[in-house]
Order: structure tokens, then C-alpha cells, then sequence
């Protein structure tokens, strides 16, 4: 092998390479099983092999890679902070909250949800914080203005893909909009 292949490879794999690989973003959207939108934040290095194995996980479980913008058009990006309800009383979240910029306050079973315009999360953060008001989760994310419900046997591959896509290295963050009830969660736990 001659000496400047061998300079090459050994510059390329310690990052000596002004030619080495960039990283990009890409987000790939797409129907997971029962029509539920899906949406992929990726950084790879090689977009052709990256699609390749997520075009592969979506068809396995009964899903398809769609075009740009087929379903990103049901997700907008906002700030969420969920409590737990123990800690704080609706009214009382409700109204430092809504002071503080916050857009909403959702009411689940055992948690709250505070959403906000993805400029004033910090805000909202440290008013609650400063509250003594502790945060379960708090993060950007791509909320689904509406969700589909799934039966027992298309939320079981549903789930299957969504954990065949955040094991995947080059995927950062998925979305999606599906609804399983809490009895077909239970049956396939």
C-alpha cells in the first residue's frame, strides 16, 4: 500500500483530515403502523446510508419514509415542562405559569404539562424554579397538534419502531403523534 494512502487513513481517523466527513442535519417524516405521523431529527455523516436504515426500520414494522413536509406540518416546536402533580396545585401552576409566558397548562393523570413558545421556555423554567416548583422533564420539543389512536396490534410494531429508531446512532430525537390506551400499554409491558 503506498505511504500516502496510509497518511491519509491514519490523518482521516484522528481527525487530521481537512477533508474529513461533516456531520449534517436531516429530518426524515414519515407514517409509522395506522397512519401515525412520524418525524426523525438526524445528524450523520453519510445521508445515503442513514436513509437507507431508516427507510428499512420504518418498512419492517409496517411504517413508510415519506417526502419532506408530509407530516411535519402537525408538529410545532415548544418548550415543555412537566411536574408532578404532588408538588404543586393546579391553580396555583396555573397562574404562575400563565404570568410567567407560559402558553398553557395541561392536566394528565398523575403529571402536569406547562407548554410555552420555544423563546419564553427559559422564562417559565426559572419562574417555576425559583418557586421551589421541581420539573419532572423540561425540554424543546415537537408537540403533535393532534394524535391517533392505536389498537393493540399496530401500537405493539409502533413501539417496536420507535425503539428500532432511537437505537439507532445517527438519530437524535423522534416525534410522533400516536395515542396507545393505558389498557394495551398495561397487556404489552
Amino acid at each position: 500500500m503506498p505511504k500516502d494512502n496510509i497518511e491519509r487513513a491514519i490523518k482521516k481517523g484522528t481527525g487530521g483530515d481537512q477533508g474529513a466527513a461533516a456531520f449534517e442535519e436531516v429530518t426524515y417524516e414519515g407514517y409509522g403502523p395506522g397512519g401515525a405521523a412520524v418525524l426523525v431529527e438526524i445528524m450523520t455523516d453519510n445521508k445515503n446510508r442513514t436513509v437507507a436504515e431508516i427507510r428499512h426500520i420504518f418498512s419492517k414494522h409496517g411504517g413508510n419514509l415519506g417526502e419532506n413536509g408530509c407530516v411535519s406540518w402537525i408538529f410545532a416546536k415548544k418548550g415543555s415542562i412537566v411536574i408532578d402533580k404532588k408538588a404543586v396545585d393546579e391553580d396555583t401552576l396555573m397562574e404562575l405559569a400563565l404570568e410567567a409566558g407560559a402558553e398553557d397548562v395541561k392536566s394528565e393523570d398523575t403529571e402536569y404539562e406547562v407548554l410555552t413558545d420555544p423563546a419564553s421556555f427559559e422564562v417559565v423554567k426559572k419562574a417555576l424554579d425559583e418557586k421551589g416548583i421541581k420539573h419532572l422533564e423540561a425540554r424543546i420539543s415537537m408537540i403533535p397538534s393532534n394524535t391517533v389512536k392505536l389498537e393493540a396490534s399496530k401500537a405493539e410494531s409502533m413501539l417496536k419502531m420507535m425503539e428500532k429508531l432511537e437505537d439507532n446512532d445517527d438519530v437524535q430525537n423522534v416525534y410522533s403523534n400516536f395515542d396507545i390506551d393505558e389498557d394495551v400499554m398495561e397487556k404489552l409491558s
